[in-house]
């Protein structure tokens, strides 16, 4: 059990400057770290064969071994999911724009328009935070060529709806699943849904190989395309080159340390489990900070504990219930915020001036996620719920909201 702090005094820096700090930075996406002999045995094996780029055995193994998790046909290593996406979108002919949610991470918009893409910004769903279904068609336009949906915290997009959307008016479909290695939906594994799905090995993932990505599909054709643009566009016997492409090959070292995360993963997953389930007892019924669940009846990673604090409800936002996080060195993050329409290119692009997102910026004004993952134990979590529930407390009092 925690011991109770002082009564605090509130400041813009901290309400709890007398409080007992952690000893050590506690981060949100701190990497989990498989086991070190087996990594290091790879990597010996790895050295000694010479072999360290251009589709080597360990990255043919990564790919057969994620294919088998995910259940798909085809899995395509990358060297990130940015490439990934890009290359997709290259290999799916897309033209014109392309439909994404404004709440998701940077890259999933700035790799369409990398190259040469309009990215159009949807809104989400104030449950799941995903692209919202019900706003997509009326975005759809005739320079229309695709929906992009994120996957976010592991939770799946409504993809029967998105299908159908898709179906209705001859898109393509296709996910940036970065956080749902792992998750399922109607207890399907999430992989491969659509025209294809992109995932992150990034270190901050709960399997990561130091960097890297996947591409899914169940498309012959599209593996083929997929898998000869990411090697310059070559195609079977060496410089005969079929498609455009470029330079995305996982290296050795990154599949030698997806491989070995890969065989950790049922005790990363407990870890993970155990954290979130931590966080929903002492969380999950707090007044005004609402505790954000993974469906119980579906595979999970459970690497996400996202949190929304309602303001209006707890009389402290949720900038300043970071920054007294991060003043007792739980460095605890907003996410994503501002939103893509918030930020450049796009706050500055006339496409993007009038957008009104209601759901996208409420939820880059609320939502917070917390350190998990096995570099967290449970007496600093306990710690960090504990520095939390004072905190909306606090807030409470100082507003009158008692």
């Amino acid at each position: 059990m925690t011991t109770p702090l002082h009564k605090p005094t509130l400041n813009d820096l901290a309400i709890f400057g007398n409080a007992p700090a952690f000893r050590d930075k506690l981060y949100v996406g701190r990497p989990n770290i498989p086991d070190r002999d087996k990594l290091f045995e790879r990597i010996n094996t790895m050295l000694d064969s010479r072999w360290l780029s251009n589709q080597g055995p360990f990255e043919q193994a990564f790919e057969r071994r994620c294919a088998e998790i995910l259940g798909v046909k085809h899995a395509i290593a990358m060297t990130n999911a940015t490439l990934g996406l890009e290359i997709v979108a290259h290999a799916l002919g897309l033209t014109g724009e392309v439909i994404v949610p404004a709440y998701t991470f940077v890259a999933t918009a700035h790799a369409l328009r990398w190259i040469g893409l309009t990215p159009v910004l949807c809104d989400a769903d104030p449950v799941t935070h995903n692209i919202d279904p019900n706003q997509v068609e009326a975005l759809i336009t005739p320079r229309t060529s695709a929906i992009c949906g994120t996957h976010l915290w592991g939770t799946p997009c409504d993809v029967d709806a998105l299908a159908a959307i898709g179906r209705k008016h001859n898109l393509r479909l296709f996910y940036d699943a970065a956080h749902a290695f792992a998750c399922s939906t109607r207890q399907v594994p999430i992989g491969g849904f659509g025209d294809a799905e992109v995932f992150s090995f990034h270190a901050t993932k709960f399997i990561n190989s130091f960097e890297g990505g996947i591409v899914t599909t169940n498309d012959d054709g599209l593996a083929e395309r997929i898998g000869n643009m990411r090697r310059f566009g070559f195609h079977g016997i060496p410089d005969s080159v079929k498609y455009l492409g470029t330079n995305a090959k996982m290296p050795e070292i990154s599949a030698v340390m997806g491989l070995t995360s890969l065989e950790s993963m049922p005790d990363i997953i407990a870890v993970n489990r155990r954290n979130y389930a931590q966080y929903e007892a002492a969380l999950g019924e707090l007044d005004g900070v609402r505790f954000y669940r993974h469906n119980a009846q579906e595979q999970h990673n459970f690497q996400y504990v996202v949190i929304e604090v309602n303001e209006a409800v707890t009389g402290i936002s949720r900038d300043k219930v970071v920054r007294v996080l991060q003043a007792e060195n739980v460095l605890a993050r907003r996410y994503f915020a501002p939103g893509l329409h918030r930020m450049e290119p796009y706050a500055s692009d006339p496409r993007y001036a009038n957008l009104h997102l209601p759901v996208t910026e409420r939820l880059c004004n609320e939502v917070i996620l917390l350190p998990s993952g096995t570099a967290v134990s449970e007496a600093e979590i306990a710690e960090t719920c504990h520095l939390i529930t004072l905190a909306v407390e606090h807030g409470r009092e100082l507003s009158g909201r008692q």
